[in-house]
């Protein structure tokens, strides 16, 4: 590849190609997660890292080398390594005296830092001691979100919205029962989050819906808030900003509802009831002298109706006898 004036122009096909798969795309694949160790990390943080991408494999990539970054000092290191190996979720470990056992989640817009949260590990699990059946490579989780703080306080809400970007796995149009073998469980509880994942076992119930039993399949983790950093609300806009081929158009008296389902209105002329074919039965049969006695009163002249100030006249004297 050649650079000349700002402009990277392709010499073989092999890089020609490579510039294609890092052009702009109406519909954007699956998003890389790039997983760095800091200059100094403990034995917690090195196999929490571990684990970690072994639940985001094959979107990946574990950088095994120490890397001496302090992504809330200075985000060029990120920058350049997410423009690098074109990923644009990242999780940092590192491990100091002031801040033991550190993980900081976090996210890139177009190469440059979204925004990140520092969350410090006080409890942990690892996947090798729990000696129980994993999920396979690349499933798609089911993420869970419960406590009051994910609804209420903006810090969590932007929270639960990165570990959902992080965790989601996979685009998919329609999941089968049997591929839902994971789960992700998330608690905000009194200034802490805790993190189980389990595993989701299809048992007999002597009927056709199977019996579901969840069965800690790990890592657990329990962590503290401790720092973050948001992009500002124009920033965060723009990074959701859809591009106009990918918008559905709109369509008139179609809608909607909160789970996807397709809701159509339809507009119809007033109907005739007296028209309305109904069930023949003999009990619904008008008689012969029932529709002759309908027909003069039909025509009858429409009385007028009577005015409050003619109901309360006074009833006329009655006649002397």
């Amino acid at each position: 590849m050649a650079h000349r004036d700002g402009i990277v122009k392709a010499k073989t096909r092999r890089s020609k190609r490579f510039l294609q798969s890092r052009e702009p795309k109406l519909i954007e694949g699956q998003k890389n997660t790039m997983i760095i160790k800091g200059g100094n990390t403990s034995e917690t943080v090195s196999q929490a890292l571990k684990d970690v991408y072994a639940l985001k494999k094959p979107n990946a990539v574990l950088y095994k080398r120490k890397n001496m970054v302090r992504p809330f000092d200075d985000s060029t290191a990120l920058e350049f390594f997410s423009k690098k190996s074109d990923c644009s979720l990242f999780l940092f470990g590192s491990h100091n005296k002031k801040r033991p056992n550190n993980l900081i989640f976090g996210r890139l817009f177009d190469f440059h830092l979204l925004d990140m949260f520092e969350l410090g590990i006080e409890s942990f699990v690892s996947l090798r001691n729990l000696k129980t059946d994993t999920c396979p490579e690349g499933t798609k989780p089911l993420l869970v979100f419960a406590g009051e703080l994910f609804e209420t306080d903006r810090e969590h809400q932007r929270l639960r919205n990165l570990l959902t970007d992080f965790f989601c796995g996979p685009r998919v149009s329609a999941v089968r029962l049997a591929g839902l073998e994971h789960v992700l469980h998330f608690t905000a509880l009194e200034g802490r989050i805790y993190m189980r994942s389990y595993k989701v076992l299809l048992k007999k119930s002597g009927c056709r819906t199977p019996r579901i039993q969840l069965q800690d399949m790990g890592p657990s983790f329990d962590f503290v808030l401790r720092r973050s950093h948001m992009a500002s609300d124009d920033l965060y806009r723009t990074a959701h900003k859809q591009p106009r081929g990918v918008k559905p158009k709109k369509k008139k008296n179609i809608s909607h509802d909160a789970f996807g389902t397709r809701l159509g209105r339809l507009h119809m002329q007033k109907q005739n009831l007296d028209k309305l074919q109904t069930r023949k039965m003999k009990g619904l049969r008008k008689r012969r002298g029932e529709q002759k006695a309908e027909t003069p009163a039909a025509k009858a002249p429409r009385t007028e109706l009577q005015t409050p100030e003619t109901v309360l006249q006074d009833p006329p004297a009655a006649a002397d006898a």
